[in-house]
């Protein structure tokens, strides 16, 4: 395994286990498809960065901020990266996730809808 791969995915399991509170708050609205039947992942490695939650189906990350994000050059160079790379990023405010935790659900719903279905079964398939 490449170093920098290995080093991201030892960062990403550190995280998992020290999350933010609005980082707490946030993963009971993304866990266990409760977004439309979306499965996300928390503190996926996206090399060279670590997402805060990323549906892989949909290549959407999704990330909780701090006042610490407010106007990040580093931020917006990484967005830039990932979207170039076909991820969509939303952002939420820490503030925003801890206070209106459906308002923030409904946005990430509203970009994601409901998982499309399954294909049809090919020609002697499922018989």
């Amino acid at each position: 395994m490449p170093r920098a791969k290995k080093t991201a995915l030892t960062q990403a399991r550190g995280m998992r286990r020290i999350p933010t509170d609005a980082e707490r708050k946030l993963w009971s609205l993304l866990r266990r498809r409760q977004i439309g039947g979306w499965y996300f992942r928390r503190q996926h490695p996206i090399p060279p960065y670590i997402a805060d939650f990323a549906c892989i189906e949909a290549k959407l990350v999704v990330e909780a901020d701090g006042g610490q994000h407010a106007e990040s050059l580093y931020d917006a160079a990484r967005d830039r990266r990932m979207m170039a790379a076909g991820w969509r990023v939303l952002r939420f405010w820490n503030t925003d996730v801890l206070n209106n935790p459906d308002g923030v659900a409904r946005m990430i719903w509203e970009v994601l809808g409901p998982l499309p279905d399954p294909p049809p079964p090919l020609a002697g398939e499922g018989d």
